[in-house]
């Protein structure tokens, strides 16, 4: 990021700290803007929109930590927020980095440090504003394949599309649901409209009327998935994993096609169309009594099975190309090509982990593996396991000539794809497995644009 342009944000209630990092951030070229309390803070944080917050811990109004709290809970990919306390702990340290803190700064400050945290962390906010405007080339992509499955159900969509009918998206984790969803939107009435997808399971219970229905604070208006997705379409994955009271504050929603921000006292009315997803049967959750049987009707007024992979194998060597075209156009990956040997080895692999799994091995061997050709003996070691792979490569890896940064990012996403696959697609699962706060783990998939 170009100094010249990044935006600074100083948020401390000492006149003389904020003077002095002011003095030093601008003598390197930022732009600053301070705050002595955390109400000048939200404030500035939305007029100036910066690219960089430095937050105080200990402040008289709301404490660092309270507000960090606040800003994650209303955008989960604001950028990078440094915090800085003179009472400094480990404790704080912890709390604030597993609440989405990029790092944590002792007072007195060090001048060498500040300076260099500041410029890993504009760095950190830039690549991941890189990776969100690959987004629409993402988004963009529609279900590949030549099969008379996948024919099928484009064409179904197609036509349904051209209707507001409900949908539920139905099948096994990772056969492309949101793909297909987004599919729909895109040969759909509602095409000039907002797309906006999101997995229920994100949502906690506490912040669901807020992330729904969004809020109005202090004139401010912060809008919610509903709204955002007004004249669009709004996708909710794997919706049986909604909570009750979740359930309820939607069901009203779509009944009245309106709804109240919280705080605030005037109906908002919407026309967005609701599509939702799901990998286990919710005549299942409803005969359980964990999901609302009129909510079930009302979401579920046309089912789409999604096929499995292993039910249109014919489709598997297209796949394997298309994915290796985009990550070595999108994400500058090397070229690497599928022997027919192993191309005929995965058109009779069982892929439990379906689509998802199959792009995934197709990135792990574009990052991990070597030379031009992708053989079978490497495809078998990828799909045993990702560090078996790596172990068993009689040469170096590629990521292994890359920058520190770039190489540590590469590997966990390959780390995480893969846990993430053996878990079933669950983010649950997927937290027990690898030890980390699920809060900090949506962070991180967030972050490294893994689908969930």
């Amino acid at each position: 990021m170009n100094v010249q342009a990044a935006h600074i944000l100083v948020v401390d209630d000492e006149p003389d700290i904020r003077r002095l990092v002011r003095e030093i951030l601008e003598d390197e070229g930022y732009r600053v803007c301070v705050a002595e309390n955390a109400a000048e803070a939200r404030t500035l944080k939305i007029n100036q929109n910066p690219d960089l917050i430095l937050l105080d811990i200990w402040m008289p109004d709301t404490d660092g930590i309270t507000l960090l709290k606040e800003w994650v809970s209303e955008d989960p990919v604001m950028c990078p927020v440094v915090m800085m306390s003179g009472h400094g702990s480990v404790e704080s340290a912890v709390e604030s980095t597993r609440l989405g803190a990029y790092d944590f700064l002792e007072k007195p400050l060090s001048l060498a440090k500040l300076l260099l945290i500041v410029e890993r962390a504009l760095e950190s906010g830039k690549q991941l504003s890189d990776r969100a405007s690959l987004r629409p080339l993402i988004q963009d992509i529609e279900p590949v394949g030549k099969s008379a499955a996948v024919a099928r159900t484009k064409e179904q969509l197609k036509r349904l599309g051209q209707h507001d009918a409900r949908v539920l998206f139905q099948g096994v984790a990772g056969v492309g649901k949101e793909l297909y969803a987004r599919y729909m939107h895109n040969n759909s009435t509602r095409r000039e409209g907002a797309f906006i997808a999101v997995a229920v399971g994100s949502i906690s219970p506490e912040n669901s009327a807020i992330e729904f229905f969004g809020k109005e604070q202090a004139g401010k208006i912060y809008p919610g998935l509903l709204e955002q997705a007004n004249g669009g379409t709004l996708f909710l994955s794997e919706v049986g994993g909604m909570d009750k009271d979740s359930q309820q504050r939607l069901l009203g929603a779509l009944e009245s096609s309106s709804f109240l921000r919280v705080g605030g006292s005037e109906p908002v009315r919407v026309d967005v169309r609701v599509v939702t997803s799901t990998r286990t049967p919710l005549e299942e959750e409803v005969k359980a009594g964990r999901f609302r049987q009129d909510l079930y009707y009302l979401l579920n007024e046309v089912t789409m099975e999604i096929a499995p992979l292993r039910e249109h194998s014919e489709d598997i060597p297209g796949l394997l190309n298309f994915y290796v075209d985009y990550f070595n156009t999108q994400e500058k990956l090397p070229f690497r090509k599928f022997t027919m040997a192993a191309q005929n080895y995965l058109r009779n692999y069982t892929w439990p982990g379906n689509v998802r799994e199959l792009r995934n091995l197709v990135q792990r061997l574009m990052i991990l593996g070597v030379g031009d050709d992708m053989d079978v003996e490497e495809v078998k070691s990828a799909l045993g396991s990702v560090t078996e792979g790596v172990i068993n490569s009689s040469s170096v890896p590629e990521f292994y000539n890359m920058p520190l940064k770039e190489a540590r990012e590469h590997f966990e996403k390959a780390y995480l794809e893969y846990h993430f696959e053996k878990s079933g697609g669950s983010v649950a699962k997927l937290a027990s497995i690898i030890g980390m706060e699920r809060t900090h783990l949506y962070r991180k998939l967030h972050s490294l644009n893994i689908k969930l």
